[in-house]
């Protein structure tokens, strides 16, 4: 608008502007001047003779003068000053009309391209989904990565294997998109189950669902959990069969083995997970022969959950090429793990033990970081917490400390010390980082984790514990003052701290273990009883060879 106004304003100064010459003179001629020449000459002034008549004389007279003639506007410096602004003006709109014009021209090319590129964008991610919710976490990300994910030998593995009945029956009155709707949302209501208990799912064929646990990590819970994730199914397909059309009732039959097999995922463009082995093939089996609405597993799971769940032996059934096997019908939880009257809904008590059992696989990984630690820590190594898991089971259950809170101590007493990987004077602080990190993984809950990170802090010195709980770690963690390898052990730790410069002089660290023996006492009367008598009879003899200068092996 402003270009567009500037260019008319230009071009009414110049329509309207016209030459008006200005004549001047120096002297005051009077009477009717007639211009008789005029001589041009440089820088406007024009030399110009005139012709003036006079009365008196009665005759005509010729003067020469020099006139200033002003030039026309178009000629004036403010002239060209509106040329040259009305110039850059144009310019400028030329410009800014080009710009707006490639920008239209821009916009609605992208307007064209954008749909068609979000495309293979929209199915690249549900692709990634797809791949997520089939495989595995870490195969999955392994397939994203294009890298060959080759298949692996497990030891032993658990596999359900489960068979809508009566769904054809049911579904030929309906319509094919009908029948579609109905079998994805039974098998969608199945993955929230097998995701709900970390379980894998390895396919499913029209009417046949198949899972797995034990994979792609291996660990000892996966029997139990599958038989939970099966009662759930069958609560899900009687829930579904209830809301149904008639009220017609749905039922699966579920198989289920545990063995040895190998799992891992195709490559190409194939990404399910698949299993192979006899335990596939057993729970096919057994599943085949189930009545509808049952839960039936083989011998080899039966020994593994009997503990936990009622089961009543059915017989045996032929297998191919392996002669006969046992099968066992799951009638539901044992009563002291039931919250139910029907064994289906399991209680505290069960999670506490089934938490337990997880302990020993997050036991096997704590022990793997643990045997990573430096080799100068004498003292404060894998045995020093093999030690204290074991006390703080026996002085707990000697205290008669419950399930749970026995749960609690083993597994303080597992992060204790593993944080000398990171720092050795905040290793308890780091110890609680790292179990902040861990213990989501194997199920533990916010409670439960801030009661272990209670009990790890409650180990720094001096102890100064506050409950029943921290009273038995802190007696676990010193268990080694009143045992007879206590010289061995002391002598390590002086080791220990001689390295780091934690002591001056071997004089020094005789002088602080005698004053800290002295001053000490266990707080639990199971600690008192089993180590406070052999304190007391061989303190004397270990403050004499403490004050030896050989007393430590030849120590000086």
């Amino acid at each position: 608008m402003i270009y567009h106004t500037g260019y008319l304003l230009l071009s009414f100064l110049l329509f309207f502007a016209h030459p008006a010459p200005v004549l001047s003179h120096p002297n005051d001629l009077s009477g009717t001047p007639h211009i008789k020449s005029i001589h041009a000459c440089p820088c406007g002034i024009e030399k110009t003779t005139l012709t003036r008549y006079d009365h008196t004389l009665a005759a005509a007279t010729s003067t020469g003068s020099y006139l200033t003639i002003q030039p026309p506007v178009y000629r004036t410096w403010y002239a060209w000053l509106t040329w040259l602004l009305g110039a850059a003006l144009l310019a400028g709109g030329i410009l800014h009309w080009r710009s707006r014009y490639f920008a239209r021209n821009k916009a609605r090319l992208a307007s064209i391209h954008r749909p068609r590129s979000r495309e293979p964008i929209k199915e690249q991610a549900k692709a990634g989904k797809r791949i997520g919710q089939i495989l595995p976490k870490e195969a999955a990300e392994k397939h994203k990565a294009r890298i060959k994910t080759n298949p692996f030998v497990y030891n032993k593995i658990t596999v359900l294997f489960g068979d809508i009945q009566k769904f054809t029956r049911i579904m030929e009155k309906m319509g094919r998109r009908m029948r579609t709707e109905r079998l994805n949302r039974c098998f969608f209501e199945f993955d929230h189950v097998v995701a709900k208990y970390h379980l894998e799912k390895i396919k499913n064929i029209e009417d046949a669902y198949m899972c797995a646990g034990g994979i792609p990590h291996e660990n000892q819970t996966h029997p139990i959990e599958i038989i939970l994730a099966a009662m759930e199914m069958q609560a899900c397909m009687q829930q579904m069969g209830s809301r149904g059309e008639n009220r017609k009732t749905w039922d699966i039959r579920i198989g289920i083995d545990t063995g040895p097999a190998v799992a891992g995922a195709i490559d190409g463009d194939n990404t399910s997970y698949h299993v192979w082995g006899s335990s596939a093939n057993m729970a096919r089996r057994i599943g085949a022969l189930s009545e509808p609405g049952s839960i039936n597993i083989s011998g080899n799971t039966y020994t593994l959950v009997k503990d936990f769940f009622v089961c009543h032996y059915q017989g045996k059934i032929p297998v191919k090429e392996n002669g006969e096997a046992e099968v066992y019908l799951v009638k539901g939880l044992k009563p002291h793990f039931a919250e139910d009257m029907k064994g289906f809904k399991p209680n505290e008590t069960f999670h506490t033990h089934l938490q337990l059992l997880r302990l020993n696989d997050l036991q096997e990984k704590v022990f793997e970081k643990l045997e990573k630690l430096p080799a100068d820590l004498f003292y404060h190594n894998l045995k020093h917490t093999v030690d204290v898991v074991t006390q703080v089971e026996l002085i707990g259950k000697a205290e008669g400390v419950s399930a749970h809170d026995l749960l609690m101590l083993k597994t303080a007493a597992l992060f204790h010390d593993i944080g000398h990987l990171v720092s050795y004077d905040r290793h308890e602080a780091e110890g609680v980082r790292m179990a902040r990190e861990m213990l989501p993984l194997h199920h533990y809950s916010p409670e439960q984790i801030e009661q272990v990170a209670r009990l790890i802090m409650v180990t720094r010195m001096p102890p100064n514990p506050r409950d029943l709980l921290e009273e038995i770690i802190c007696d676990a963690d010193l268990d080694y003052l009143g045992r007879t390898d206590f010289l061995p052990v002391a002598y390590n730790l002086y080791k220990e701290l001689k390295t780091r410069s934690k002591v001056e002089s071997f004089e020094d660290w005789k002088q602080i273990q005698m004053d800290f023996i002295r001053n000490h006492s266990y707080f639990t009367a199971t600690a008192r009883d089993l180590r406070e008598v052999n304190k007391k009879k061989q303190l004397e003899r270990m403050m004499e060879e403490l004050s030896d200068k050989n007393g430590f092996y030849g120590q000086k």
